[in-house]
């Protein structure tokens, strides 16, 4: 499946004296590919994925609230885990890290 650019990278090689053969070398898709490209007029147009839910998605707002209620001190997010995790949460550590960290104040060089 080709992006935007990748077509429009084909048709530019294409513009420029490039052969199918040659093209097909610089970008790495079969010869059938690119001359079926260079034949179509329009761009490939991808409907949008639909967005998944997370396994953490139910317990956001609890990680939030106690993210809130802690303030000014800052609870690990291992601690969280261990508490969502209790709660019934089957994803793994790392996922609440990554989202905890959104949460965290830089600090300040001294």
């Amino acid at each position: 499946m080709l992006t935007e650019e990748g077509c429009m990278e084909i048709q530019i090689l294409h513009q420029q004296g490039v052969s199918i053969k040659q093209i097909s070398r610089c970008t790495g898709h079969a010869r059938n590919t690119v001359r079926r490209y260079l034949r179509s007029q329009d761009a490939p147009h991808y409907p949008a994925r639909p967005t998944r839910g997370s396994k953490l998605d139910s317990f956001k707002t609890y990680i939030q609230e106690r993210i809130t209620a802690a303030h000014p001190l800052w609870i690990p997010a291992r601690v969280l885990f261990r508490e969502i995790k209790a709660e019934g949460y089957e994803g793994s550590e790392t996922l609440v890290r990554n989202y905890v960290r959104l949460f965290k104040q830089p600090r300040c060089p001294v």
